[in-house]
């Protein structure tokens, strides 16, 4: 009986730190540091996922990859800029990668 509690314990847990984990992170943005007041920020984000870049409703990729943004606090990690910026450095990796 005390293994069967512990067990339901322990995927409670894990349940409730997996539905934290998603709602802080719903918007893609893991952190937001405000060097100076509505200027400049250093931010953490998730990048979108390779496929729904060149589509019309870009996807974050919640793994464990971040991007490191460091410029204006009124940047969003789903705007066309960081699309843009995240297509330039996929092809730069694609030709790295496999390219002569």
């Amino acid at each position: 009986m005390k293994i069967a509690i512990s067990f339901l314990a322990a995927v409670l847990l894990t349940g409730t730190l997996g539905s934290i984990n998603t709602a802080m992170g719903a918007d893609g943005v893991i952190s937001k540091d405000e060097m100076t007041a509505n200027s400049y920020c250093h931010e953490k984000f998730h990048p979108m996922t390779g496929q729904s870049l060149d589509t019309d409703i870009p996807v974050v990729n919640n793994s464990g990859a971040t991007i490191d943004f460091y410029g204006s606090c009124n940047e969003n990690p789903l705007s066309q800029d960081q699309i843009h910026d995240q297509k330039l450095q996929a092809q730069h990796r694609f030709a790295n990668d496999y390219e002569d």
